[in-house]
């Protein structure tokens, strides 16, 4: 499934969205972190229909978010795979900031689903805005601005 045409080209977020925004895109890319690379497991995890699943899965594939590769069990049919590939991998702090929005504001008693971790110490991580000396900015203290190249 080729991506949809955007409003405005110049604008990483809708050119983001054409990729990411359909409604399980993220959720497979989430389970792809949580280890999932088997079609019948992010089914299994996610309870969305093979149709649908499979049809995320294409258009991953095709953008560049997943590899697919070929597995074989013995005694079985040969399988694909589907792994993160530099691009998909980048998107952890998107999944950090949607989970940290999600987690303050539409909370759940159960707490959240995931944690981010430095992959060397364990410690536990968190997103930030940081300028340039490296000092942090409070999300509520940062503005967006269109760039010099911005479509108007």
């Amino acid at each position: 499934m080729a991506p949809r045409s955007c409003p405005d080209p110049t604008c990483g977020i809708a050119r983001s969205l054409d990729v990411l925004g359909e409604r399980w895109a993220l959720l497979v890319v989430r389970d792809a972190f949580f280890g999932t690379t088997r079609f019948s497991d992010f089914r299994a995890s996610l309870g969305v229909s093979p149709d649908v699943l499979a049809a995320r899965l294409a258009s991953l594939v095709e953008v560049g978010v997943f590899e697919r590769r070929s597995y074989r069990e013995p005694g079985e049919r040969e399988r694909d795979e589907y792994l993160l590939t530099e691009a998909g991998r980048e998107l952890v702090p998107v999944l950090a900031a949607l989970g940290s929005w999600g987690g303050k504001h539409r909370p759940v008693e159960a707490g959240p689903r995931a944690a981010y971790r430095d992959g060397g110490s364990g410690d536990a991580v968190r997103l930030a805005f940081v300028t340039a000396d490296g000092r942090e900015v409070s999300p509520g203290d940062v503005t967006m601005t269109r760039s010099a190249g911005a479509a108007v």
